[in-house]
């Protein structure tokens, strides 16, 4: 309407066919062998046992305009085994599949009661404060009203959720639970799902999804999958909180035969573009052919052995020793890697609490390619720009611990990357096991063919990373090795070169920026200017040579992914 998008309240009643269409993987997900707590449904978390529900009853939508795609459901957990208590409502947009979960909750049985000052795990709210309604909407448009409540905790407890009604009429105390606050971990609104605005107040409401504050693979805060509301943007130390893991030994956690099968049923295919010069190989493949470790009382470098066993460990990213390739006339063969001998390095991790297992594919290849500026239709080759001995990159696979199904994937892109929900991941015919292309050069990963832009995207203006499929790839459900799993406590013995902190290849300085100014001085004002704004956003590593470090000192190594 005149460039104007309105908001449509519905009642489940007028929306019966507003629910998306739920998702399944394409092939059925195998019985895991047993001999720990993985999938069994229900994971201990000390006092409290949690199951995730992924079955869910529509409660109330919005629509922008008559759009389905652009509206939001609110839903409530439906099939809740006996016994366990809902701790808040769940939401998503209508444009994708119904693929979500909650987590709902329990007191261990084994817990003892008799103790007069022990509180139990779970209590009933004292109130429900009305957070935003649908109901002052005086337009014949607006069908229904959707009434949002943040149940109110007794003294020493947390509330994990909101709840959603039709009905003005406060819910259920019964309804849901909170948890005793020490059961709790701090919770963080982080991704906006919605804005809706009632009228004629126009007072606003935005619906956020939500995460445990910290993550990383000893952090414990569990995501519970329910969303927070508010009038303005979260701020840290929201009123809900999520769950904390109290079970130091992660019992949920696959042992290392079930490892071994998550990896062949899910492992990814990589596709390397077609045409890919900068192959990658496995890292002893690179040693073996002449690498060498460089350091400032021996620059020439000596040859490094096959397992990396001369390389120095620990400490940490001083500048002291790199890794160099071989004198000039054989630089031309290690460079270009060797396809043969690559296989994926496997970091298995805690994720969430325990309550996922992250699998963290490591690829290496001896070099980077330089990149190529895209400016509308034009190519502009970077020469140097974006080359560098030694690139680590990598993809992980993050899998539900209730269940052993796959959640979703995360893409590593340079300096970033994204998660990508399983529904919208290409598998291979017939399998769970999701494809990754790896783009031309610079190695990032993708989830679909094409060509990705790094820098003003809308203007059609950055660094191109093309990724398309051809007939070089590299199966990891077949050539993988699991090199870390700290949580086995010793079960996965690491290689020698994992513990190399330093530098994977020499630091070369050139001015680079320099290079591109030229380049962009000889374009027209207006795309000088925007491109003047894309040299900012660039990653450093496009500005010098420098090989990367390892795995092991990747932020991401011990935290979550950068999402």
């Amino acid at each position: 309407m005149f460039g104007c998008e309105c908001i449509f309240w519905n009642r489940v009643t007028d929306t019966a066919d507003s629910v998306p269409e739920s998702f399944s993987l394409p092939a059925p997900i195998p019985r895991w062998s047993q001999g720990s707590g993985f999938s069994t449904k229900i994971i201990k978390l000390g006092e409290l046992e949690a199951y995730q529900v992924t079955e869910f009853e529509l409660i109330w939508s919005s629509n922008v305009s008559t759009r389905k795609k652009h509206g939001v459901g609110f839903y409530k957990p439906s099939g809740i085994p006996q016994g366990f208590y809902c701790l808040g409502h769940y939401c998503q947009s209508n444009g994708k599949a119904l693929r979500g979960f909650v987590v709902v909750a329990r007191e261990a049985a084994t817990i003892k009661k008799d103790d007069h000052n022990h509180k139990p795990s779970l209590s009933n709210p004292v109130d429900y404060a009305l957070v935003w309604s649908s109901d002052d909407v005086a337009d014949e448009n607006f069908i229904g009203g959707g009434y949002f409540w943040l149940p109110q905790p007794p003294e020493g407890y947390k509330a994990l959720g909101f709840v959603v009604t039709t009905s003005s009429e406060k819910p259920d105390l019964k309804q849901v639970k909170c948890v005793r606050a020490d059961l709790t971990d701090t919770c963080q609104g982080y991704s906006l799902i919605t804005k809706m605005y009632s009228k004629p107040s126009n007072f606003r409401l935005m619906v956020f999804s939500t995460r445990p504050y910290c993550r990383g693979m000893y952090e414990r805060g569990v995501h519970v999958g329910s969303f927070y509301c508010s009038s303005s943007e979260p701020k840290n130390g929201l009123e809900v909180g999520c769950l904390k893991n109290m079970d130091e030994n992660l019992a949920a956690m696959p042992n290392e035969d079930q490892i071994h099968e998550l990896v062949r049923h899910y492992g990814p295919t990589l596709f390397l573009h077609p045409d890919e010069v900068y192959l990658p190989s496995s890292v002893s493949w690179f040693f073996g052919n002449g690498a060498l470790l460089c350091s400032k009382e021996n620059s020439k470098g000596q040859v490094i052995q096959a397992d990396g066993s001369n390389l120095p460990t620990g400490g940490a990213n001083d500048g002291s020793y790199w890794i160099s390739l071989p004198s000039d006339d054989e630089k031309g063969n290690i460079k270009h890697g060797n396809l043969e001998s690559t296989k994926l390095y496997l970091h298995i991790k805690p994720a969430l609490g325990g309550t996922f297992t992250d699998i963290v594919f490591w690829i290496f290849c001896p070099f980077n390619g330089p990149g190529t500026l895209m400016v509308g239709m034009v190519n502009l080759a970077l020469g140097k720009v974006g080359q560098h001995v030694g690139d680590w990159e990598h993809f992980t696979l993050r899998i539900s611990n209730f269940t052993g199904e796959l959640w979703k994937m995360y893409f590593s892109q340079h300096s970033g990357g994204k998660w990508i929900d399983a529904y919208d991941l290409e598998f291979v015919h017939g399998s769970n096991k999701p494809i990754v292309y790896s783009s031309r050069n610079g190695h990032a990963s993708f989830p679909h063919p094409g060509n990705y832009l790094q820098g003003l995207e809308k203007l059609g203006i950055g660094v191109r990373n093309d990724a398309a499929r051809s007939d070089r790839y590299v199966d990891s459900s077949i050539q993988y090795e699991i090199v870390a799993a700290e949580y086995l406590r010793g079960v996965v013995k690491e290689p020698c070169w994992l513990q190399y902190m330093r530098k994977w290849g020499p630091t070369v300085v050139y001015n680079s920026r320099a290079e591109l100014e030229k380049i962009i001085e000889i374009l027209p004002p207006m795309i000088k200017n925007s491109l003047e704004g894309v040299l900012n956003k660039l990653p450093l590593e496009l500005y010098g040579e420098d090989g990367p470090t390892g795995p092991k000192e990747k932020n991401n190594w011990m935290g979550d992914e950068r999402w």
